[in-house]
């Protein structure tokens, strides 16, 4: 995983950034030290309309149907003093208590989409489990993609994006790890637990698109 501050490659054990010592303590003095029990969806600035939160909900259900040991989650807000949005990423995916999000997925299998409605802005931050699958390229182009939606106010669409992108970045992924499992198990994933996650992602795939075909 990377240091939310400064973005250099930590162990995911560590207790504080070995660069710049960044730790858990630090986002916590800005935002507490409290879990926060909240749903996949919230919108703290109420900028969403009921239809959107409808429909956004929906996709974020569809997200988990195809990807069973994952989960999606979207936080709107607006923030007066950030450090930054990967911090508040990172804090919120160790903090938050998801009541709509089964037990059987884990923080460190969740991906958070939060975004600064004051600044248009957004960033995407996801759980140790993903490390193999998911990084800085590919959520920056989902991001990145969703850009232009984020400036016009329109909410729904950019999160629509951004999920459709992060999707169709996990079903590649599943598909290499059918044909090189190995490549996606690092030496810490095998030792530490989470060795299965690539087979599971590719089983969860293939069911999904099994359903599609029905």
């Amino acid at each position: 995983m990377k240091c939310p501050r400064c973005v250099q490659r930590i162990h995911r054990m560590a207790r504080q950034c070995p660069h710049c010592g960044f730790s858990i303590v630090d986002v916590d003095r800005v935002f507490g030290e409290d879990d926060v029990r909240l749903g996949t969806l919230t919108d703290a600035a109420g900028v969403l309309r009921k239809k959107e939160r409808v429909a956004l909900l929906r996709m974020l259900r569809n997200f988990e149907s195809t990807f069973p040991q994952l989960f999606f989650g979207i936080y709107f807000g607006t923030f007066r003093e950030l450090p930054s949005l990967r911090q508040f990423g990172f804090w919120l995916l160790n903090r938050g208590a998801f009541e709509d999000v089964d037990v059987s997925r884990p923080n460190e299998a969740g991906i958070l989409l939060s975004v600064d409605v004051g600044g248009k802005s957004a960033g995407i931050t996801y759980g140790y489990s993903l490390q193999s699958f998911l990084d800085d390229e590919a959520t920056f182009k989902a991001v990145s993609a969703a850009h232009p939606y984020f400036l016009q106010g329109q909410w729904m669409k950019a999160s629509e994006v951004v999920i459709r992108k992060i999707s169709k970045t996990l079903g590649r992924q599943a598909r290499r790890v059918r044909r090189d499992p190995e490549a996606f198990q690092g030496p810490h994933e095998k030792t530490e637990g989470t060795g299965k996650m690539p087979e599971r992602i590719r089983a969860s795939h293939r069911r999904s698109q099994r359903k599609t075909q029905a």
